[in-house]
């Protein structure tokens, strides 16, 4: 899974340092690859609520992610690649990673196993 993590964003939620065009060049990239499997861009921040649970089993709802990070959570993509070289590579071509932004690779956890 890549997880694309904004450094930081414009008021109208644009990601700084790539255009839609970017993404969109992106995202026909990986689905000619054939190595999409699926990925959602996430809504503006101001969507956002945040669910915790205290010691006393009480739920607690916040607006907002309240993240201690500049970084914004803008989306992800899985992929099926062979490895994590391969994983990378694509990372490394995301829009998502301009502008301070990073790409977190990991793998989907396999419980079937």
């Amino acid at each position: 899974m890549l997880l694309i993590n904004a450094g930081a964003v414009d008021a109208d939620g644009t990601a700084e340092g790539c255009t839609v065009e970017d993404w969109m060049a992106y995202d026909k990239s990986v689905q000619e690859a054939g190595i999409f499997v699926s990925g959602e861009s996430l809504a503006d921040l101001v969507t956002a609520t945040t669910v915790q649970v205290n010691a006393y089993g009480q739920r607690i709802v916040t607006d907002g992610p309240f993240a201690e990070t500049r970084e914004v959570l803008g989306g992800f993509y899985v992929i099926d690649v062979p490895d994590l070289d391969t994983a990378l590579d694509w990372a490394g071509r995301c829009p998502g990673a301009l502008g301070g932004g990073s790409i977190v690779v990991r793998p989907v956890a396999d419980f079937s196993a």
